[in-house]
């Protein structure tokens, strides 16, 4: 049999070229198909982790809502999943009040002390409450910046007493408490043992920051001079006005 070969000595029979052309294709084909499949694995990762994230977060609000309905708080029914609520012998009771709107609470809860006042629901307290309310376990898991867990505890020692370390100091003239740059240093470093000065400086900025956000701006800051040793200086001072309005607290 004669071989008819092209110049550049590629064999010319019928079908050698197509087959070619189909293996090429055929590879083509499956590195498209890796990609895309690596692609897909990626897209899967991130909504895995973004689910694990979403679960956390509703793990924990779960477990604070039950926490303060053992307390006898009366619960916003719009802010509660019952379905979710460990609550003992996993009964919740749905209760209309004055207000016209529907409430959860444990059976035979009253309420507080006076009957009449409701105990805010998570979703009705700034986000710094809503942080300063959970314990370091819970607070590690929901904030993963340590400025926002520093904030959270800087207004818990406000509105705890039972925490004893309190920076904040009283004030006057239109300022209901605050606490300055200086004291808010040494706090830190006594909250985070091992914090360098030089860094405890520069949390100081950014945990001020951090409260000024997560109290959606309740709370200001102001320069106020101070004089040490004879010299003059100026320092930033965290304020809480008096006329600040904060869910849950009683009217000054």
């Amino acid at each position: 049999m004669v071989l008819s070969l092209r110049p550049n000595g590629v064999d010319s029979r019928p079908g050698h070229a197509v087959g070619r052309d189909s293996t090429h294709a055929s590879r083509s084909s499956s590195v498209v198909k890796r990609r895309s499949h690596r692609a897909s694995d990626t897209h899967e990762g991130l909504a895995d982790a973004t689910r694990r994230k979403t679960n956390a977060t509703g793990a924990c609000l779960t477990e604070l809502q039950a926490r303060e309905l053992e307390k006898g708080a009366h619960l916003r029914a719009e802010h509660v999943d019952e379905h979710e609520i460990d609550a003992p012998d996993g009964r919740l009771e749905r209760i209309t009040k004055a207000d016209g709107d529907a409430y959860y609470r444990l059976p035979e809860r009253a309420g507080p002390v006076g009957g009449g006042d409701v105990e805010l629901a998570y979703g009705d307290l700034l986000p710094i409450q809503q942080l300063a309310r959970m314990d370091d376990d819970m607070l590690r898991s929901a904030a993963n910046a340590l400025p926002t867990r520093l904030a959270a505890k800087l207004w818990n020692a406000r509105t705890d007493s039972s925490v004893g370390d309190n920076p904040w100091e009283t004030g006057c003239k239109g300022i209901e408490e605050y606490v300055t740059a200086s004291d808010l240093r040494h706090w830190i470093r006594r909250e985070e043992r091992g914090i360098s000065k030089t860094y405890a400086k520069k949390l100081v900025s950014r945990v001020i920051d951090a409260v000024l956000d997560l109290s959606t701006h309740r709370v200001a800051v102001r320069r106020q001079k101070e004089r040490k040793n004879g010299l003059e200086y100026t320092e930033r001072r965290l304020v809480l006005p008096e006329d600040a309005e904060i869910p849950g607290e009683s009217s000054r």
